[in-house]
């Protein structure tokens, strides 16, 4: 088994004590000494302790997703909730960081910034989707309207996930089902 470089290392500690106390309360000291290396070390790879949150932010799994892979033509609620599985099963993959990133964003420009256009992506992703699915018979008003309702839908959905067990599927289901009906209705 390959043993993490001491990069990584550094990273994995910046993210536990960072979820743990935050990234204002958390010493190099304490990240160094967590990942078992000398202080001098974290600063040769992260020359600001904020280089290692902009680090732990581009760790962020890719958000993108061919339409082709989720899209049922005709089918719009079915490749909305294709979307939906493949978005939670990636923002899943790093729940502690995304929640990290989150709740500095409050106080870091750049993570605030980094997740803005994370969801701008997302709301791309959505219309690229309610496009696909639809063959573009839309009228363009409505797909941006609904790409932004699901976006924001998802968004708190992922940001509040760490408040709940594992959240109610049905919720998002319903509004995805809502959304498809709304977009769809008189067709």
């Amino acid at each position: 088994m390959k043993e993490d470089s001491a990069k990584q290392r550094i990273l994995r500690a910046a993210e536990a004590l960072f979820a743990e106390s935050g990234f204002d309360a958390t010493p190099t000291s304490r990240i160094a000494e967590r990942a078992g290396v000398p202080k001098g070390l974290v600063h040769y790879y992260f020359r600001r302790k904020s280089d290692l949150l902009a680090a732990l932010v581009a760790e962020l799994p890719d958000a993108r997703i061919e339409p082709a892979v989720v899209v049922v033509p005709g089918d719009l609620a079915g490749s909305l909730r294709g979307l939906v599985v493949e978005l939670d099963r990636r923002f899943n993959r790093s729940l502690a960081l995304s929640h990290l990133l989150w709740r500095e964003a409050d106080t870091h420009r750049a993570v605030r910034d980094a997740l803005a256009e994370r969801f701008q992506q997302l709301v791309r992703q959505v219309k690229a989707v309610i496009v696909a699915a639809t063959g573009g018979k839309l009228a363009a008003a409505d797909i941006d309207s609904a790409s932004g309702l699901l976006a924001r839908a998802l968004s708190h959905r992922h940001a509040t996930a760490r408040h709940t067990e594992d959240g109610d599927p049905a919720e998002i289901d319903r509004e995805v089902l809502f959304i498809a009906s709304a977009l769809t209705r008189g067709q």
